[in-house]
């Protein structure tokens, strides 16, 4: 008798069949605004279970349908394929264009973070103001990194997850190249200054960017 209860109780620190932990992972996935963790998913679901091979079993089976499950940084989010993109189009209600030299600057950022306003400056050829990197913060779209171990410790700019998950990447290392941003009309075809353009001298002042491409628009 004994033996049985002994039975019953190591079975309920069982973990669910794989099957439903893939289920589980779609719940989560589904109902979650943000990218998740799997370490947030695991705190959520059973003892026992394994998200990191559940979401295994789950971004393969959703390869090649029209949600897909995007790896953003060290999280995970149901995203509609990007082949797909055009067909959402109807449901953008107010387009947000970034002056060329809020554009430039999230570009130097991506390519070189971390890197600091000084830094952001000499590649650009000009001086950054405070309006332009106000904005990406508010897009949320950078943040503030550490601070680099030189004479004043200047603080320094790198992407979030947030830049990563609008674009569909997993990290700053899938970023396109040169010659991508140049056909899609973001560097202006201009001679690259390290890894990116140099503009004219003057401060920054806010330009519109009709033509531009729609990869930086939100």
């Amino acid at each position: 008798m004994s033996d049985n209860i002994e039975v019953e109780e190591e079975s309920l620190f069982e973990a669910p069949p794989m099957a439903e932990q893939e289920r589980m992972i779609e719940a989560v996935l589904f109902a979650s605004a943000e990218p998740v963790t799997l370490k947030e998913m695991e705190a959520r679901m059973p003892h026992g279970c394994d998200a990191a091979e559940a979401m295994v079993y789950v971004r393969r089976r959703y390869e090649g349908r029209g949600v897909q499950v995007m790896k953003i940084g060290d999280a995970y989010a149901l995203r509609t394929a990007a082949d797909l993109g055009y067909l959402m189009q109807k449901e953008t209600v107010e387009v947000r264009k970034l002056s060329r030299a809020a554009i430039e600057t999230l570009a130097i950022i991506a390519y070189h973070q971390p890197v600091t306003r000084a830094e952001i400056e000499e590649i650009r050829g000009v001086s950054v103001s405070r309006g332009t990197v106000d904005q990406l913060l508010e897009l949320e779209w950078i943040r503030f990194g550490r601070r680099k171990m030189t004479p004043g410790r200047p603080v320094t700019f790198v992407v979030t997850e947030g830049f990563l998950d609008h674009f569909g990447l997993e990290n700053a290392r899938d970023l396109p190249g040169l010659k991508e941003l140049r056909s899609a009309g973001l560097l202006e075809n201009r001679p690259p200054m390290g890894m990116m353009p140099q503009v004219g001298e003057g401060e920054d002042e806010p330009e519109s960017t009709e033509g531009q491409s729609e990869l930086f628009e939100d």
